[in-house]
């Protein structure tokens, strides 16, 4: 069975198959820093997993796009920060063009139920 949730002509926020939880890309607010950002795309994670009834030591993956790699080192002090006392989950990281100019960092996160 494939549960949907908050989906919209274009995608499903959050998918549910065999008991895995992926999650669409989330993005920070346009008009914040690269920290601010990196924490608001943990926190909209952590609300998803939560509303099906996970949360973020059940991560088994995070994609992080990122906009400029000269943002590494500050996004990573927010990403260690928050996994902070949990095992992480297994990590990617790239360098892209992001849907609009404002967006420093996308997350794209899987995880158990």
């Amino acid at each position: 069975m494939i549960k949907k949730l908050h989906s919209t002509p274009r995608m499903s926020k959050t998918v549910i198959h065999n008991q895995t939880i992926y999650l669409c890309g989330q993005v920070g607010n346009a008009e914040d820093d690269i920290k601010a950002q990196t924490l608001t795309c943990l926190e909209k994670i952590q609300t998803l997993l939560e509303e099906v009834g996970s949360d973020k030591s059940k991560l088994l993956s995070v994609t992080v796009w990122i906009k400029d790699m000269a943002d590494f080192a500050a996004m990573n002090e927010v990403y260690d920060q928050w996994f902070e006392g949990v095992q992480p989950p297994a990590r990617a990281c790239g360098e892209s063009a992001l849907a609009r100019p404002e967006l420093l960092v996308e997350m794209i996160a899987i995880a158990a139920e």
